[in-house]
């Protein structure tokens, strides 16, 4: 009988539990959606329990015809819960989108305190960061922080429910702007800053960290964040290789062998395992863009893929139709929580498709505003090779449109669920198990030479738009 392992990713907007066998082939999948709430301007907040019922669900309908090796764990990075003694959640789980720390994140990151806290943890000073968001907490609702038993993340919270324990790997740790990224402990003047001991934290473990389950036959393995297993899991952790995955959010990220910090403090820094860290940008406008354009904006039943099939056909740079759809602010590389969307160049022959070809554009303009960052060397660039994964890695139009704009090969990753597969690789690792070799042929997109010039000129001007709007 073939052995088989399943990776649970626990994502912005549904939770995947991805059964695969030993080469990475995806033998079956099971996703259950859940909400993300907005109850206050800036406030973006998800219900632990539901999260918790989405897993609970994903495991038990996908173990009915399987029987794993295994269960290993992805998440998505930066939420944060306060929990009582009890192990109950006394907030929502915040999400990496609640902006309501901007004003105090403003304060902080111009003073020289701002500056050493991002030095020794490789993230920047940001609403997005659960460190402000535990800042926050202690200068607003001093009851709740008195109640708080600890602050924990919706993966732990999951872990905890599963096993009793409270533990974080080292790379979900290190995206919560408390841990020393040189050290990987919990980092003392950050924690005096905030008034908190070690102990309302989690217990900092391995990846590879395993626990039997409480009341089941099934060992979990520790894992990771979704980004560190997508580089993982697309095998993006070679020179020469950068992951790009947009769901919900977006990111780009580069492997590298010691902590990166950068002068201007416009990337993150995480640690994988061992001697292998990632450096970073990650974008708050993904995917969400696209869903808010169709529910909100173009109010249609039509599916993604009949939209996109409409973008197609319009010519690239849409006509002359640029957006900079910073809707939720922006993280990398502006770190603004404040700034808007914008667009621009608007006319009457402009229409349904032009904005949404507009739309995917901007968002591929985001994260290519981060590739400068991260690859500033245009050999070095040209000679690396964009890993894809994440759902955008279902439609080939966006996937030529990375290609053409960033001016780069673009492989399609053995899995589009990268994370998933990461952290089943993290789990064979743990096991001791060997990974099947696989003959996978990746599919690859190559740059077309005549989209150059017009998507170079589309982006030196949606550069510009945030500097002139921000001083108006």
């Amino acid at each position: 009988m073939t052995k088989n392992y399943i990776g649970i990713d626990i994502g912005t907007t549904a939770t995947k539990a991805v059964c695969f066998d030993g080469s990475g082939k995806v033998l079956h999948q099971v996703t259950a959606a859940y909400p993300m709430y907005h109850p206050e301007p800036n406030y973006s907040v998800q219900n632990p329990a539901e999260i918790l019922t989405a897993v609970l669900h994903c495991i038990q309908e996908i173990t009915k015809n399987f029987q794993p090796e295994f269960i290993s764990f992805s998440a998505a990075m930066q939420s944060i819960i306060a929990i009582d003694n009890a192990g109950n959640p006394i907030t929502d789980a915040i999400l990496w989108a609640d902006n309501r720390a901007h004003k105090l994140s403003e304060i902080l990151k111009n003073s020289e305190m701002g500056t050493a806290f991002y030095q020794k943890t490789g993230i920047p000073i940001h609403p997005f960061s659960p460190m402000m968001k535990i800042h926050w907490f202690e200068k607003t609702n001093a009851n709740l922080y008195a109640k708080t038993y600890k602050f924990i993340s919706i993966k732990e919270y999951i872990w905890q429910q599963l096993t009793g324990e409270y533990a974080i790997d080292s790379s979900m740790a290190s995206g919560t702007g408390l841990l020393n990224i040189h050290t990987l402990v919990w980092e003392k003047s950050i924690l005096d800053f905030l008034k908190i001991k070690p102990s309302q934290l989690s217990t900092l473990v391995s990846p590879t960290h395993s626990c039997a389950g409480i009341g089941d036959d099934f060992l979990y393995i520790m894992g990771g964040g979704d980004g560190v297993l997508s580089n993982l899991g697309t095998g993006a952790m070679e020179s020469g290789r950068m992951a790009l995955s947009i769901g919900t959010s977006g990111a780009v990220r580069l492997p590298i062998k010691k902590p990166y910090i950068d002068p201007e403090m416009r990337t993150q820094c995480y640690h994988v395992m061992g001697e292998d860290y990632l450096k970073l940008g990650a974008v708050n406008n993904g995917a969400i863009v696209l869903q808010w354009l169709k529910e909100s904006i173009l109010k249609t039943d039509a599916s993604f893929e009949t939209l996109f099939e409409q973008a197609k056909n319009i010519p690239a740079g849409a006509n002359g139709l640029l957006f900079v759809p910073y809707l939720l602010g922006e993280r990398a590389p502006i770190w603004d929580a404040a700034t808007q969307g914008t667009l621009l160049g608007i006319s009457i022959n402009h229409t349904q498709a032009h904005l949404v070809r507009a739309t995917l554009e901007g968002i591929l303009f985001g994260l290519f505003s981060v590739v400068e960052v991260l690859l500033p060397n245009l050999v070095e660039r040209k000679n690396s090779i964009i890993m894809a994964s994440g759902g955008f890695g279902k439609s080939e139009l966006w996937l030529q449109m990375v290609a053409d704009i960033f001016q780069m090969k673009v492989a399609i990753a053995q899995t589009i669920e990268g994370a998933a597969w990461g952290a089943v690789l993290i789990g064979l690792k743990a096991t001791g198990i060997p990974v099947v070799p696989s003959h996978y042929n990746e599919k690859v997109f190559l740059p077309n030479e005549s989209h150059k010039e017009v998507y170079e000129k589309c982006f030196q001007k949606f550069k510009q738009v945030y500097p002139v709007l921000k001083g108006l």
